[in-house]
């Protein structure tokens, strides 16, 4: 499997994939809707994947002495190291702003969602999205790109939810400021982990046995 990711990083994937990873520092923007930078760090994932078909890629790596499964784990642990890499920009920008930025003016005043570990909970839900919706159906042709127009328009619907939902009376403590109301920001936080390992895992499944029946 080292071997393999040795690939995906210097051989297959996209140079600007790699680029994509900075927009996790988007959760810095005051009066902007930070979850963006998600749908920002997906896309750079997503051209990978282009890279990938347009370079036969596949098919080169079925000729290797790998299964189809091992090709498939391959591209999920790729994508699952972007994410990971793009979601430590986010955590470590979170953290700053709920320490030694939590009191400044533009960030109290912003009319948008705060960022607070509620915040991340919910960008690991979209990378959990984008996982299921746009990874596990692309690989039912290794071809087709269509699911990720699917998952754009989920991803949006998803942040304009997550947006409006601390002007919900029972629901503004979500955007609470530095670490106040830190139980709820815990459960908020653990819940969009959770939803993202079983969306992942779902989808992983989904993958490979479709991809097993892929002819190339």
């Amino acid at each position: 499997m080292n071997n393999i990711l040795k690939k995906e990083f210097t051989l297959s994937a996209s140079p600007i994939t790699y680029f994509f990873i900075l927009f996790g520092l988007m959760f810095f923007l005051p009066g902007y809707p930070v979850l963006v930078s998600v749908i920002f760090v997906t896309l750079g994932i997503f051209k990978s994947f282009q890279n990938y078909r347009e370079s036969n890629d596949f098919v080169f790596s079925s000729l290797l002495p790998i299964s189809k499964k091992d090709i498939v784990k391959g591209k999920y642990l790729f994508s699952i190291i972007i994410e990971g890499l793009g979601f430590l920009l986010m955590l470590s920008a979170t953290l700053v702003r709920m320490t030694l930025l939590k009191d400044v003016t533009v960030y109290r005043t912003n009319a948008l969602m705060n960022t607070n570990l509620f915040t991340l909970g919910a960008g690991l839900f979209l990378f959990g999205l984008f996982n299921l919706i746009f990874i596990g159906i692309f690989f039912k042709t290794a071809y087709k790109f269509s699911p990720f127009v699917i998952y754009l328009i989920l991803a949006f619907l998803v942040i304009g939810i997550f947006e409006s939902l601390h002007y919900i009376p029972p629901m503004e403590n979500i955007n609470a400021f530095g670490f106040d109301h830190l139980l709820l920001q815990l459960v908020s936080f653990f819940t969009g982990l959770l939803s993202y390992l079983i969306l992942t895992y779902i989808s992983y499944r989904y993958a490979y046995h479709r991809f097993e029946k892929v002819d190339l």
